[in-house]
């Protein structure tokens, strides 16, 4: 089922940060309906399982991962809520170009959580962070990929993305 815009935010900001401590943007809700913020699914979820154990939580549902993690004072951003995973190749309007016409709400999300632009955002997803962070970085975010990728964690990408994560993630510190 396709959901709107509201409808992933409505999910999202029960589980948001009073404080945000860290901004992690993703490419788009995937297709599958398995939504990060959804806290009806499986603590199995590639996504999730991959941000848990970058806490080093083993969260026994995924509503208690949640708060695990809006305690931690993360939070998880779409840079578009269209699907854009399961676009045929031949689209009229591929993943980046979607991605890229749906910036100025992106800039309006991140602009609603943070109060200052130096809390630090890691992209996850190579198009993501090709496309994402000379943007951010020229519109004053702190991304601090510094020009490294993190894969998806999924389809034999989850150790590269532990880490590529932690690596970026420790560079903060």
């Amino acid at each position: 089922m396709v959901w709107g815009r509201n409808y992933y935010l409505w999910l999202r900001r029960r589980y948001e940060p009073e404080v945000a401590r860290l901004v992690i943007v993703a490419e788009s809700p995937p297709a599958s309906g398995k939504y990060f913020y959804d806290p009806s699914g499986s603590v199995s979820e590639p996504l999730f399982t991959a941000l848990m154990r970058q806490m080093g939580a083993t969260p026994r549902t995924k509503e208690e991962g949640l708060r695990q993690f809006q305690n931690r004072g993360w939070v998880l951003v779409d840079a578009t809520c269209q699907q854009v995973d399961k676009l045929p190749k031949d689209a009229g309007q591929d993943r980046d170009t979607l991605i890229a016409g749906d910036y100025p709400l992106l800039i309006e999300d991140l602009s609603s959580l943070l109060s200052d632009r130096r809390v630090p955002l890691i992209l996850i997803k190579a198009n993501v962070c090709r496309l994402l962070e000379p943007r951010l970085t020229k519109d004053g975010f702190k991304v601090i990929n510094a020009g490294r990728l993190v894969y998806f964690p999924s389809t034999g990408q989850q150790k590269k993305f532990e880490q590529q994560f932690a690596e970026i993630l420790n560079s903060a510190s």
